[in-house]
């Protein structure tokens, strides 16, 4: 029997996706407001195992610099003119919707979608900085097919077996739309899901958020409990620098509150923590950054000189280490960081 969203579960379902984005996928602010209304809700979401393995299946998401949303008017169906082309490629309507992208704003995405039925599986698990990191591409499923936004009412579409050249080209697009869009994927079904993705993980992130909600205010050790985790760090940021061989990575030195000394390393989501030079977690882990005293989820960006801070380790999904070719996509040897990867 479907899931039955109800209005007063959005707040608890976005702090979940939030808290999943492991510091980047940007605020769910936006999408809060866009489902807002009342009259949205209620919203049924189905398992994997309700549908028939044939149904046609699409992900939506919201690419790029997700801070240039806030200045940006989203039309009222911004996904409609995207979606129309992949159902004009593939030659049929396309009846579900799924996330593709299971942290930060892109989690709520599929709720905008009304009219389809929502599927209750996702991509990623976690907030991820690539399109050719989605589950879909790094098991190397056939067939599918991404449309983007160009600007001004365009649309490019690219279907390619090799993941890179799809990064690649709706990258380009998305600049040409003014660095932030839409993206549209499709080409796969229910059946594929079930082989190639996260079943579960809209479920995960509303107990998170009502986990979450529930303990917020207690200690952090109970919090971290809570929430099915483990506390990692508790202090002071002392110092934010990039890293002299990528400055696309930061380093934040945090003065423990027993006296020892952590670093957090964040890309476009937090990588890594390391504390007295021995690495404790990273990636696929979903590392949470807290403002320690609000209990805010801070994104990397928020990471700033003097915040007193936790940061909470979260299981990463299964799928991502049940096969090494998986985790060495998304473990920070991925992204040129050496020794920080902790064995699947």
């Amino acid at each position: 029997m479907p899931r039955r969203l109800a209005h007063d579960d959005l707040g608890p379902l976005a702090r979940g996706y939030s808290l999943l984005g492991s510091g980047g996928g940007g605020p769910t602010t936006m999408v809060e407001l866009l489902l807002r209304d009342p009259g949205h809700w209620p919203i049924d979401v189905a398992d994997l195992d309700e549908l028939d393995p044939a149904t046609p299946c699409l992900g939506a998401a919201f690419v790029g610099a997700t801070m240039l949303l806030a200045e940006k008017l989203v039309p009222a169906d911004p996904f409609g003119p995207l979606v129309a082309a992949i159902e004009r490629w593939l030659g049929h309507p396309v009846p579900a919707v799924c996330s593709i992208e299971g942290g930060g704003i892109n989690g709520l995405t599929p709720l905008l979608m009304a009219g389809r039925t929502i599927v209750d599986a996702d991509c990623t698990g976690r907030a991820v900085p690539g399109l050719d990191q989605m589950s879909l591409f790094v098991d190397r499923v056939p067939g599918l097919v991404f449309a983007s936004d160009t600007g001004a009412g365009g649309v490019t579409l690219v279907q390619s077996d090799r993941a890179a050249d799809v990064e690649h080209v709706v990258r380009s697009a998305i600049i040409q739309a003014g660095g932030a869009g839409c993206a549209v994927l499709g080409g796969f079904t229910v059946g594929d899901l079930r082989e190639h993705a996260i079943a579960g993980h809209l479920g995960r992130a509303l107990d998170l958020g009502r986990a979450f909600r529930d303990a917020r205010t207690a200690p952090l050790p109970d919090l971290a409990e809570a929430l099915g985790g483990r506390l990692l760090v508790d202090g002071r940021i002392t110092s934010v620098a990039p890293l002299e061989a990528d400055p696309f990575v930061n380093a934040v030195e945090v003065a423990g509150a027993r006296g020892e000394v952590h670093r957090v390393v964040c890309r476009s989501e937090t990588l890594a923590v390391v504390t007295d030079g021995e690495v404790q977690a990273s990636a696929p882990s979903v590392l949470v950054a807290l403002d320690a005293v609000s209990r805010d989820v801070l994104e990397v960006t928020d990471l700033t000189l003097a915040r007193t801070i936790a940061v909470i380790e979260l299981p990463a999904s299964p799928w991502w280490a049940a096969r090494a070719e998986r985790f060495a996509r998304v473990a920070p040897s991925a992204y040129g960081l050496a020794g920080l990867d902790v064995a699947a």
